[in-house]
Order: C-alpha cells, then sequence, then structure tokens
C-alpha cells in the first residue's frame, strides 16, 4: 500500500506541502490526457487510497470526492488538438504542469509518477511506480482516472457505437470496430496509427 514515506521525507528538506502527480489517458485512441496534482491534509486522509488501477469505479469516485472536499487538487488537460500536435508524451507533460499550476497554492515539492519529471520551476522527483508508493501520487492518480473517465462517459452519449462509456477511448474491439465502419470523431488522436489509418480509409474530415 502506498504512504507518506516520500511525503515526509521531502516535505521536511524542503521545509513545505509535497504535490502528488499523475496521469490518466496516454494509451487512448480518443479523449484527452488528464493529469492531477493533489496535496493531502494529513489529518484528513480518505481510506482506501490506492494505485487507481487497482479500484473499482465505484471506489475512484467515492475517494475522489472526499479528496476534493479535504486536499488541495489541480487538474490539468491536454486536448486531442494539443496531442497530435506535441505527441503524447509532451503532451503528458504539459497536462502534469497544468495539474499543479491549478494547486491552489506553490507546492515545495513536486512527486510525479514515472521516470521522468516536466521541464519546470518546480523542485520534484520522479518515481517509477509511484502510484503504488507515494500516498499523494495514488491520490492523483485516483482523481485524473476518475475526471478522465467522467469525461468519456459524456462523450460516449454525444458519439454512441464507439464504447467509450466502457473503453474509455481504449483500442477495445468494439472501438476498432467503429473506427471502421464509422470513421474517427472530432475526439480521435489522428496522431494514432490506428486512427490515421481509419481516417486515410475514409477519405472525409471528422464526423462533428
Amino acid at each position: 500500500m502506498p504512504d507518506l514515506k516520500f511525503e515526509r521525507k521531502y516535505g521536511k528538506l524542503h521545509n513545505g506541502p509535497v504535490a502528488g502527480v499523475d496521469e490518466a489517458g496516454r494509451g487512448p485512441l480518443a479523449g484527452p490526457v488528464v493529469a492531477a496534482a493533489v496535496v493531502l491534509d494529513p489529518k484528513c486522509i480518505p481510506e482506501g487510497i490506492d494505485d487507481s488501477k487497482v479500484l473499482t469505479a465505484a471506489k475512484r469516485a467515492r475517494i475522489s470526492a472526499e479528496l476534493l472536499g479535504c486536499a488541495r487538487v489541480g487538474i490539468g488537460i491536454c486536448t486531442v488538438e494539443e496531442i497530435d500536435s506535441l505527441n503524447i508524451f509532451w503532451a503528458t507533460m504539459l497536462a502534469m504542469t497544468r495539474a499543479v499550476a491549478a494547486l491552489e497554492l506553490a507546492p515545495a515539492f513536486v512527486l510525479v509518477d514515472g521516470n521522468r519529471c516536466p521541464d519546470w520551476e518546480h523542485r520534484s522527483h520522479a518515481v517509477v511506480g509511484g502510484d503504488a508508493l507515494s500516498l499523494s501520487i495514488a491520490a492523483a492518480s485516483i482523481i485524473a482516472k476518475h475526471h478522465r473517465d467522467s469525461m468519456m462517459i459524456a462523450l460516449d452519449a454525444l458519439h454512441p457505437g464507439y464504447g467509450w462509456a466502457s473503453n474509455k477511448g481504449y483500442g477495445a474491439k468494439v472501438h476498432q470496430e467503429a473506427l471502421r465502419t464509422l470513421g474517427p470523431t472530432v475526439h480521435h488522436r489522428r496522431s494514432f496509427a490506428p486512427v490515421a489509418q481509419a481516417h486515410f480509409d475514409f477519405g472525409m474530415p471528422a464526423a462533428e
């Protein structure tokens, strides 16, 4: 289970609040990439915080709501257009930067899930597998995934047929079949090969 070991270490070293940052949505064929930054209140930590991938959607929704009520939370989003322009790696870095900027305070230190931090002015440390080790990164992973999943469920209602309510834009069979039969929408990432091929096959602008 994740704990506060990293937060205590870097909070003491830098004499201030430590934010955890994580993202959701690097791999899907459609939809934005979403990052979250979280500064936990040690006196108000929701029960059950863990790597978002091991939690049910219901648990993520409950913990996300509790975090929004008792922690400092910032959310950063990079659009499909930005993903196609920058590539998914740099779009993810930008979403993380936006998430920290959206916090209501300037953290003394930032813990980032993964093996690289964005190019920013913040003192920070990348933690491989951080969502399973750091409580604030795990909290950020929950916020980011729940927020992005909610966005994809809303988009599914506007663009039925791709199965986004269940696959959240990932390349599930129903999604890939819909790309072949319906073509890409404005929410598809044209820089991703399956989408680029579908767009080429249809030879037409994206469906509005």
